[in-house]
């Protein structure tokens, strides 16, 4: 994909490297000339000097071209701009890095896709990690709605001989965590689990969860 993000701060540098490692072009904008050069030398990311809420700056960055868009400023005022921007130029997908909160409804009316707010991210991360050392998080989905993490299953735990089926139906685990896969590392197999499959010590557990659900599933399959 060809993706052009606004903003060359700590969000944008670290986006920029992690989708050239995916092998996706990337330009990243940022009006200060310093900060263009420095991410060109240690990434060798495309980096166009100028502000990101200005037409001809888009279009030096090849807007016609992009498939995303990502403004990840550390101005909320100039991200919804450069997001009204980006949708009148024809960029299909639109998402935005927001700082306060009080600036959703505006990100939702300039015609963001997905609002993302980072401080909220990492907050929650960091109390996964706190709360739940043995969960991992994957990746978030719906726009934040929920996430997919991997629990394992520890040795001795009561879930293990049990199917999918007689753990979803149990009343004291969340109707709202779903099993979308299981690993088990020594078979190197990838299961899409059915109703009868079987859980197993040693299996990476993976789940579709809201935040509130996760801890009451972990604490269930960890008995």
């Amino acid at each position: 994909m060809y993706i052009i993000i606004a903003g060359g701060g700590m969000v944008g540098s670290v986006l920029a490297m992690k989708l050239l490692e995916n092998k996706h072009d990337v330009v990243v904008i940022d009006e200060d000339n310093t900060v263009c050069e420095k991410l060109y030398e240690e990434t060798g990311v495309v980096a166009v000097t100028g502000s990101a809420i200005r037409i001809d700056t888009l279009k030096a960055a090849d807007v016609q071209k992009a498939d995303v868009l990502v403004a990840a400023t550390g101005d909320d005022a100039n991200n919804v701009a450069c997001i009204i921007l980006a949708k009148s130029l024809g960029v299909p997908r639109l998402i935005a890095r927001m700082r306060d909160p009080a600036y959703e409804k505006a990100y939702k009316l300039a015609g963001a896709d997905s609002i993302l707010r980072v401080t909220d991210l990492m907050a929650n991360q960091m109390l996964l990690q706190i709360e739940q050392p043995k969960l991992r998080k994957v990746t978030s989905i719906g726009g934040g709605r929920a996430d997919i993490f991997v629990h394992v299953v520890q040795k001795d735990a009561q879930v293990s001989g049990s199917t999918v089926k007689d753990i979803a139906s149990n009343n004291n685990f969340p109707s709202g965590c779903v099993f979308v896969a299981i690993y088990n590392e020594k078979t190197q197999e990838l299961i899409i689990p059915r109703g009868n499959q079987m859980i197993n010590e040693g299996d990476e557990l993976f789940l579709i969860s809201s935040a509130k659900d996760i801890k009451k599933a972990v604490e269930f399959l960890s008995q």
